[in-house]
């Protein structure tokens, strides 16, 4: 009996390991941010918390998977071993449990580590110091649990640094989760442009590659108080021109996804609601989701309840013509 139940363990085991990162990716299905929340340099700080509620409100409203953008470098020692914040880790642990117990996949990243971005040589092995703690942290938890390395590297994080710099993160995420599926997006905001630019390693086939589209700019971001926008009243109608801006992005991930063999994530997709007409909000959002989904890529929607969110936490209700653009019914 006991031979039998060890061999038992062992199939178990050898099936997780055999996980093909293409089903992994596809079941993070339709996806949502849970940004303005963690990612903030104290959670709470930019107007709201993740309670439980909304985590069983955003599985029973449709969605597959949450992406959950977190500022673990404001929670962790400027030396080493860089240890983080154990009460931090443990309210980012519940909300992780929390969402895999409803029945969402969940993205856990590095977001807003700005000094990352401003001195990469600097901050690189802090990076893969955080990194090492949360991967030994989750190394039992199921597959339906995604890391992904670092948001948007930009400004002094070109290409050349991001590559010496994921890897050290890489590396320790391998030593305690060796197929666990990691994302790994390109320099310049996570441009579809940039995943070119990545130089992976071809024995690793658990690895994502991620990208964001916000085009066009002027429409999305239009009147966002953290940009210069003297958009404010551009309107997305989906002309042929407007169309082609979009698909060009999509078209260089999915042609980088051939190339190379590896399945692509959305991560961030959505538009400011201050300024944008519903309308077009709404028009602009189906086009994108129904783009992603043609072209068989799983897509987070930017984000739940802050400047364009589909939840409505005054009226606590879902902003109903946009939810409904995001899932395509």
């Amino acid at each position: 009996m006991q031979r039998i139940l060890c061999l038992l363990v062992l199939v178990a085991v050898v099936n997780l390991q055999a996980v093909d990162v293409f089903e992994q990716q596809r079941r993070l299905g339709r996806s949502l941010n849970l940004g303005n929340a963690l990612e903030a340099p104290s959670e709470g700080e930019w107007g709201w918390k993740i309670a439980d509620e909304d985590l069983s409100r955003i599985k029973q409203a449709g969605f597959d998977s949450v992406r959950i953008p977190i500022r673990w470098s404001a929670h962790a020692n400027p030396s080493p071993p860089y240890q983080i914040d154990p009460v931090f880790a443990e309210r980012v642990n519940h909300v992780v449990r929390t969402a895999l117990a409803k029945g969402l996949a969940v993205v856990m990243n590095v977001h807003h580590y700005d000094e990352l971005d401003a001195n990469p040589g600097a901050h690189r092995e802090r990076l893969a110091g955080i990194w090492r703690q949360i991967a030994e942290k989750y190394q039992a938890y199921p597959d339906a649990l995604h890391f992904e390395i670092y948001n948007e590297p930009h400004w002094k994080l070109n290409a050349s640094e991001w590559n010496s710099t994921w890897v050290l993160a890489l590396a320790e995420i391998r030593k305690t989760n060796p197929h666990r599926a990691v994302h790994i997006g390109g320099v310049q905001w996570n441009q579809s442009s940039t995943l070119k630019d990545l130089q992976l390693p071809e024995a690793d086939r658990h690895i994502i590659g991620h990208f964001h589209c916000y085009a066009p700019f002027q429409f999305t971001h239009q009147g966002a108080e953290w940009v210069s926008s003297p958009w404010v009243g551009t309107k997305w109608v989906a002309t042929p021109a407007e169309q082609a801006e979009i698909l060009k992005v999509f078209s260089l991930a999915t042609e980088w996804s051939k190339q190379t063999q590896r399945p692509v994530f959305l991560g961030e997709y959505g538009s400011y609601g201050k300024y944008a007409d519903a309308e077009s909000r709404v028009r602009w959002t189906a086009f994108m989701a129904t783009t992603a989904r043609k072209n068989g890529i799983p897509a987070a929607y930017w984000e739940y309840c802050a400047g364009f969110g589909l939840w409505n936490p005054l009226e606590k209700q879902w902003r109903e013509p946009l939810l409904n653009a995001v899932l395509s019914r």
